[in-house]
């Protein structure tokens, strides 16, 4: 293994999709898959076999789809557990099975309620049979940040001299501190036999903030893997964010000297992704991709970028692929210009992907001038390359409303029959949304609506997020057009066709 390298291990479809809200149907984990392994991404913890039928066809799916990274599940230590995340992986080109256990006093005492002794036994019988399946095997101390050192040195050396071939010292609750952090991992190094076979690895959470700044000093110490999620997703306040941990490494490379296999001009187009998938865009002000980390209001920045960037930008735009020149494509342009505009953009689209998604460009240019880049990324974010069922297509629409009230009268596609109904709610978007439930005659809860302006302008596009539930599942359907009413009905369609997938599954 390189010592000068820092393997990123993305979690985005694992502990990312724990977050609340943040579920992901199959058809998008498998873009998002594939958008990671195209960032260079080493690692991709693609979910949970044993918690669920569907998230092991999940992580099957994303091991048969991946042709170079090393795809791994989480498992807890439980032969049924491994034999389930084994059955998952075990046909990757690289296959890893990730066990773990809770080693903290708090852990072993109220959850577990097992001694530290009987602790240590089940890491070493676990390890150990996890070995006879795969050679990649990552053991995590749950909770390791609030561990006593000298009983975590020990578990590290029962999992390492087991088979383990990397040991995860994760900070579960964001509780540490970096140095805190450091002293940790130094210690590991220093005490456990045969530790110098095995990596180090580090996953932080972002509870108190400093996700990143644990997960570097870890680095610092000599842990040379560090777990993340794209936009920093994750269980509570989230996980230490990839874009940021990358980007800290390559700007900042003088201080800590070592490198990482991302492609880093991929982080914009896959954050985007990722945020238009699950429907929670990053706050404005987040570090690396955030809507406003290259924009300049105060006059004293304005002058000093004015006169050399570098004066207030440490990490250039086109560094993270956030693109510099504004106008794309207008109404007249055909198949081929908007291929090769697209290619230009890093997008890599297949012939029967670009006939796919082309008649949705060519009915937006219709409606606009000109098209942004920031229009056709919403369009291609929103665009799913393995296509759900569309039980359900919106073909038409009248709303009116009034100061207390609206009705709509919505008429959609099914199996190749005009189905539709009028309805009156307590506002336009109520009114549109209870005739699609009336006409379909499916009333699933709507847990989330949102609604965003992707561009400036009188005709900028409207882009619309609507999440559903049927009580067991969840599914955020996506819409995008210059009317933001068109936008959140075909949002709230394309919702109802992920959930009823997902029940015929």
């Amino acid at each position: 293994m390189d010592k000068n390298k820092v393997i990123i291990f993305d979690t985005t479809l694992r502990d990312g999709e724990q977050s609340p809200g943040c579920s992901m149907h199959l058809s998008e984990k498998l873009d998002i898959a594939e958008a990671l392994e195209a960032l260079g991404v080493d690692v991709i913890e693609a979910g949970f076999p044993a918690a669920s039928e569907g998230e092991f066809e999940a992580v099957r799916a994303i091991a048969a789809v991946c042709k170079r990274a090393t795809v791994a599940g989480l498992c807890r230590c439980k032969k049924e557990d491994i034999d389930k995340t084994y059955e998952a992986v075990k046909h990757a080109v690289s296959p890893r099975i990730h066990i773990f256990i809770a080693t903290s006093p708090i852990h072993l005492r109220s959850k577990l309620k097992i001694s530290e002794e009987r602790c240590l036994e089940i890491i070493d019988e676990y390890t150990r049979y996890t070995r006879t399946l795969v050679n990649d095997v990552e053991f995590s101390f749950e909770d390791a940040s609030r561990t006593p050192l000298g009983f975590l040195i020990k578990a590290a050396k029962t999992a390492v001299s087991a088979g383990a071939t990397t040991i995860n010292l994760p900070d579960t609750t964001g509780y540490a501190t970096p140095d805190e952090i450091e002293n940790m991992v130094r210690r590991i190094s220093d005490e456990v036999q045969g530790i110098q076979n095995a990596v180090i690895s580090m996953h932080c959470h972002n509870d108190l903030g400093m996700a990143v700044a644990n997960s570097l000093a870890g680095v610092r110490a000599g842990a040379r893997q560090i777990e993340c999620t794209v936009n920093g997703i994750g269980e509570r306040a989230g996980n230490a964010p990839l874009e940021e941990v990358v980007m800290a490494l390559k700007t900042r490379a003088d201080f800590f000297g070592l490198t990482t296999g991302i492609d880093t001009k991929r982080i914009y187009r896959t954050s985007k992704l990722v945020s238009s998938v699950i429907g929670i865009k990053p706050s404005p002000n987040k570090a690396v991709i955030g809507a406003n980390a290259f924009v300049h209001e105060s006059g004293i920045h304005q002058h000093g970028i004015l006169q050399d960037k570098a004066t207030y930008e440490i990490i250039k735009p086109e560094d993270v692929g956030i693109p510099q020149n504004a106008l794309l494509l207008g109404k007249h342009s055909g198949k081929h210009a908007f291929k090769e505009s697209i290619s230009e953009m890093g997008y890599a689209l297949t012939d029967e992907q670009i006939d796919s998604v082309f008649p949705l460009y060519k009915s937006l240019a219709e409606r606009k001038k000109t098209l942004q880049r920031a229009d056709i990324e919403a369009l291609l974010a929103g665009y799913t390359r393995r296509i759900v069922k569309r039980t359900y297509a919106l073909k038409n629409y009248e709303i009116s409303a009034f100061k207390n009230s609206a009705s709509a009268s919505v008429t959609l596609e099914a199996d190749g029959k005009l189905i539709g109904d009028r309805m009156s709610g307590d506002g336009p978007i109520d009114a549109g949304f209870k005739a699609i439930s009336s006409a379909t005659g499916l009333n699933f809860r709507l847990s989330d609506y949102q609604v965003h302006a992707v561009t400036e302008g009188k005709d900028a596009l409207g882009e619309a997020s609507v999440k559903l539930t049927d009580g067991k599942n969840q599914s955020t359907g996506k819409g995008i057009s210059t009317d933001v009413l068109e936008a959140s009905l075909i949002a709230y369609v394309d919702a109802i066709n992920k959930l009823l997938q997902y029940e015929s599954c």
